[in-house]
């Protein structure tokens, strides 16, 4: 007995499967069950009046915070995988200028917190560049910020092609650029979906923290409406159920995506 059900509850692979455990779905519904009934304890405990008429008259606002925040992710997304591809071409340059410099970018974004980084580039690099429009100025912070992570991402899926895939395509004579984009690029490409995923999805929570300096998403939208209305859980819970909305597909998309470019090491 104490077998089968260890069995059940850990798996040998992600692959794995166990026929003789419950249903996906019935497992599904028991762990939703029982949230739920956290949730309606704890509502019952505060004695709550809950009031959405108020919060319903600006659904529109809501509506308008996620698609902007969907709006600033995608094209975060997009400059953060190009930084993230540059740097982690310099953390493995011969040029040492690109290199420390590249070193020193990613050391900086992943040592300091994104909160202080936001104050940082607003208050002062935006301002000394005199960038104004607040929506650029936040895609280029989550942009810097992400790029740092996908850097050592790709990076580390260089790091991850066997070494004597290399001295292979030196002894074909390979040059370094062949052998980065018929050897290298494909097989790391393969392998940096999934974490590349995962960070979209840190990606679109972290984009929150934008509403400190005003930047109208998602966050900063349920914010006014808690404000206008004086409904603080009516406002905060469909800010948690959107981003909830977003990230759980992404989230389990990477999830099989990681699945299926499994390779055994």
């Amino acid at each position: 007995m104490t077998k089968k059900w260890f069995h059940c509850f850990i798996r040998e692979s992600d692959r794995e499967v166990p026929s003789s455990c419950p249903s996906t779905l019935l497992n599904a519904f028991l762990v939703a069950l029982f949230i739920l009934l956290i949730f309606i304890f704890s509502f019952s405990r505060l004695e709550y009046d809950f009031h959405w008429a108020g919060v319903w008259a600006y659904r529109v606002k809501f509506v308008r915070g996620l698609g902007m925040t969907l709006v600033l992710s995608f094209f975060s997304l997009i400059v953060s995988f190009l930084l993230g591809a540059l740097f982690a071409l310099g953390q493995k340059s011969r040029f040492l200028p690109f290199y420390f410099f590249s070193r020193f970018y990613v050391e900086i974004i992943r040592g300091t917190p994104l909160l202080v980084q936001i104050l940082v580039f607003f208050y002062v690099i935006a301002d000394a560049f005199h960038v104004q429009n607040r929506y650029v100025t936040g895609v280029m912070i989550l942009s810097l910020f992400a790029g740092a992570y996908i850097s050592e991402i790709i990076r580390a899926g260089i790091d991850s092609i066997g070494e004597t895939q290399l001295e292979t395509a030196r002894s074909l004579g390979l040059t370094r650029f062949q052998q980065y984009r018929f050897i290298i690029f494909p097989q790391v490409f393969k392998r940096i979906i999934p974490p590349l995923a995962g960070q979209l999805v840190s990606l679109i929570k972290d984009s929150s923290l934008l509403s400190i300096i005003s930047v109208s998403e998602f966050t900063l939208n349920a914010q006014e409406v808690n404000a206008y209305t004086y409904s603080t859980l009516e406002s905060y819970l469909p800010l948690a159920v959107g981003y909830l909305l977003i990230t759980y597909p992404i989230s389990s998309l990477s999830k099989k995506l990681e699945r299926t470019f499994s390779y055994e090491t």
